[in-house]
């Protein structure tokens, strides 16, 4: 199927529910276990054989220039203006780029652990389909039971009757896809979380830990962690407890955070428990 599909990364967003990280790195680059999110979903294509510039790419709104050097050859990169031009918007700015082929669509701030390949699996290429995991009672955006979890699959034929302009595919494409009994949704057994929210993106990075702590080499660390992750070149002498060090920030002797993150320059989002 690898000829016939390609894949779009969506990582313009302003993530504005994680600021103030955001104002440091766009959403798609904070790091989760170390690793930016975008990152981790570059690789999980990779392993699903698109790979490259021919095969991937990846839009760009907030901070664009981050992201674009993060990329890399690893992808094509789509830089639109201020706002950005939302899911469906964005796949119409690259339906030249697309040229005639089905798109596998990835949030960047999806964090999944776990087999995806269900999703392409005997894919008759005419039908719309998002990964799914079981959605509370009384879910507004749930679709047959269930919550999107950050993958789908888009048939070419859908793509090209979307207009130009800002959009959203849950209007577009999901939502009539899903009254003209042409969506489906394949279920994913393994961890899920969007990470937009300052609760959600801790806990991607403490089951990115495994339970115990993860301090990445180049790290300082003289003081106490308990669920931890630590990035490079960070430094922590105080202590911490169920928290996040982003690469290069500092924890001072005098400090002990508790359920939440440090970005540089000090700026720290807690969470409530």
């Amino acid at each position: 199927m690898s000829g016939t599909l390609c894949a779009v990364v969506l990582a313009a967003g302003y993530g504005q529910r994680l600021r103030p990280l955001t104002l440091q790195r766009p959403k798609a680059l904070c790091p989760v276990g170390n690793v930016p999110l975008l990152g981790r979903m570059l690789d999980r294509l990779a392993a699903l054989g698109l790979r490259g510039p021919a095969q991937v790419a990846v839009n760009a709104s907030w901070l664009a220039d981050q992201v674009v050097a993060y990329v890399g050859d690893r992808a094509t990169t789509s830089v639109e203006g201020d706002p950005p031009l939302g899911t469906a918007g964005a796949l119409v700015r690259l339906r030249d780029w697309v040229d005639g082929r089905d798109v596998l669509v990835a949030n960047a701030d999806a964090y999944l652990v776990g087999d995806v390949a269900p999703l392409l699996a005997d894919w008759d290429r005419d039908h719309v389909r998002l990964l799914g995991v079981p959605a509370p009672p009384g879910t507004v955006d749930a679709f047959s039971g269930y919550r999107f979890a950050g993958l789908s699959l888009l048939p070419w034929r859908w793509l090209r009757r979307l207009r130009p302009g800002a959009a959203e595919l849950v209007r577009e494409v999901w939502r009539p896809a899903e009254a003209a009994g042409e969506l489906r949704v394949v279920p994913f057994d393994g961890y899920f979380r969007d990470t937009g929210t300052p609760a959600d993106y801790l806990a991607a990075n403490l089951h990115a830990a495994g339970g115990g702590n993860l301090v990445a080499a180049g790290a300082t660390v003289t003081g106490t962690c308990r669920q931890a992750v630590v990035g490079a070149g960070a430094v922590v002498h105080g202590s911490l407890t169920r928290a996040v060090v982003w690469p290069g920030a500092r924890v001072d002797r005098s400090e002990h955070l508790v359920d939440a993150v440090r970005a540089l320059h000090g700026v720290t989002v807690t969470v409530g428990r």
